[in-house]
């Protein structure tokens, strides 16, 4: 089980990255528009860069949803493959079985 801390960490980087979204959208638009002026582009960049770190969205890392386990983590099941194996074990994932040869 991953820290207490470093999931709380996370969900607090998730609401900030949603808070910031529209604002970041929108200087990022005016950073790129290659129309406008190059000081209002410069204007906007620096605007961009004052914004919290952890409001981006390449900060946020995938933990798995019930360990909260950073490493091996499936996209489509949100979670571990500890987590996937010992709940297939468990016979709670339909379709999933041990596999033997």
């Amino acid at each position: 089980m991953a820290k207490k801390a470093m999931i709380e960490r996370e969900k607090k980087r998730q609401r900030m990255v949603k808070q910031y979204a529209a604002k970041r959208a929108a200087l990022k638009e005016i950073a790129e528009d290659e129309n406008r002026p190059r000081e209002e582009r410069f204007k906007a960049q620096l605007k961009l860069a004052d914004l919290p770190r952890n409001s981006s969205a390449t900060r946020l890392h995938n933990r798995c949803q019930l360990t909260g386990r950073p490493h091996a983590y499936h996209r489509k099941l949100k979670m571990s493959r500890i987590a996937l194996r010992e709940l297939g074990y468990q016979g709670h994932i339909p379709g999933l079985v041990k596999s033997s040869w």
